[in-house]
């Protein structure tokens, strides 16, 4: 077992410091607690079961993501990636005894070139990225996806059938399903543009993700003079959702700001969310939600430094999420979990 170091590890007068974790107005959120102590901490997402997070973190001697899991009250962090590489998006099978990831290792053991800034602030789609399924503890992993294009951002339905996924393997980003053993693998969206970040909703009759469709020419330009260089700008994206097979496509923001990592209420009536809407263009990013009509939008967390990724427990009881919120060191990301106050 390989752990997270002591500057990352859960501090023990950490449950003293819950009522200093949010502010006033963060009404709907209750009992918070910090899991991480350092690094970049992010995409924390619940086994079924709701004991266990699985994440990927940069820290101590890693220079780039790797994925880890621990225990969703706290505790060591366990290395189950390879190690090397790049990883991004990981997920646990419903059943809690394999996990699912994507990774550059088969490539390179070396983490891939940051992207370049000088187009604006953009990010990689590194072609080397496949996806891998792995055992419970990262042992025996299994390429699902071999394509010389990115393949990432995958997740599973909870009946642990299907996979959904983003892929460049079009020579447009587009959002993908197929079995959970790699086969059968279905196209869902054909609309010029990036659809990814794909979550199905619990009862598995529904996807939600983000994306941009280009409206002008000049939107279009530089959308595609980006993905020629496995780039894009995350600077617009709204939430849409989808059937689980690809139709009945609607949109649930249309606001021109970024909205990115939505994520169903265990009812599927509602979703959250994060988004720049009350500051657009600025990094400052927070938790919404909003019923899958497109109605009520909700504000949930009001700090000035990011908050992101949400993920609900399985009866929607609470919430897990990253924040820079009260960083012991600047550029940290750390995982916050919190009871959810309807």
């Amino acid at each position: 077992m390989i752990v997270l170091d002591q500057a990352c590890a859960p501090r023990e007068d950490a449950a003293q410091e819950s009522a200093s974790l949010t502010l006033p107005d963060e009404a709907h959120l209750a009992n918070a607690k910090q899991l991480t102590f350092g690094g970049e901490n992010a995409e924390a997402y619940f086994s079924a079961d709701d004991r266990w997070l699985i994440l990927q973190s940069t820290h101590g001697e890693y220079e780039c993501d790797q994925i880890f899991t621990i225990p969703a009250d706290g505790g060591e962090m366990e290395l189950v990636s390879t190690g090397h590489g790049r990883t991004t998006c990981s997920y646990f099978f419903p059943a809690g005894d394999r996990i699912l990831y994507s990774s550059t290792h088969l490539d390179d053991r070396d983490c891939p070139p940051d992207p370049d800034f000088s187009m604006g602030y953009v990010w990689a789609l590194y072609p080397s990225y496949d996806i891998f399924v792995a055992d419970r503890d990262g042992q025996n992993p299994r390429q699902l996806t071999d394509t010389w294009r990115y393949d990432a951002e995958a997740t599973i339905s909870r009946d642990g059938e299907k996979i959904v996924f983003t892929s460049l393997r079009s020579g447009d980003l587009e959002i993908y399903s197929m079995n959970a053993d790699g086969t059968g693998v279905t196209q869902l969206t054909d609309e010029l543009g990036y659809d990814g970040g794909p979550f199905f909703s619990y009862d598995g009759t529904k996807i939600v993700y983000r994306a941009f469709h280009p409206k002008t020419d000049e939107e279009e330009q530089d959308y595609l003079r980006l993905l020629a260089e496995n780039q894009i700008r995350p600077s617009k994206l709204e939430i849409f959702v989808m059937d689980a097979d690809g139709s009945n496509k609607r949109q649930l923001t249309d606001n021109g700001a970024a909205n990115f990592a939505p994520y169903f209420f265990p009812d599927g009536e509602r979703v959250v969310f994060v988004s720049n809407v009350h500051e657009p263009g600025s990094r400052n990013f927070d938790l919404y939600t909003v019923n899958i009509d497109g109605s009520r939008l909700q504000r949930i967390t009001y700090h000035e430094e990011f908050d992101g990724f949400p993920m609900f427990n399985s009866d929607g009881t609470r919430l897990v999420w990253g924040s820079n919120r009260y960083n012991a060191n600047p550029g940290d990301t750390n995982i916050f979990i919190a009871d959810w106050n309807e």
